[in-house]
């Protein structure tokens, strides 16, 4: 058992309660179902809760790097990506 394991799991809220078009909340990443039964959830669906939202904000962070790397790609084969 780790030392984590001896505290009480806090609620990844953040304050920014709003649904993306997934239905997965814009400020944690927790589903409708994971923050409505928060405290019900056992310490250890809590941290399983957790590290699926850091799974679904790695996804994110990565699908958005690709985009901006498609777009600067497809700029510099137009020519509009240049300094000159």
């Amino acid at each position: 058992m780790s030392q984590l394991e001896f505290f009480d799991i806090p609620s990844p809220c953040v304050g920014v309660c709003e649904s993306n078009n997934r239905g997965y909340c814009k400020g944690c990443l927790r589903s409708r179902d994971e923050r409505l039964y928060w405290l019900q959830l056992s310490p250890t669906q809590k941290r399983d809760v957790i590290r699926l939202c850091q799974q679904r904000r790695q996804r994110i962070l990565k699908a958005r790097a690709e985009a901006l790397a498609q777009e600067q790609q497809a700029g510099l084969e137009s020519g509009q990506g240049t300094l000159f």
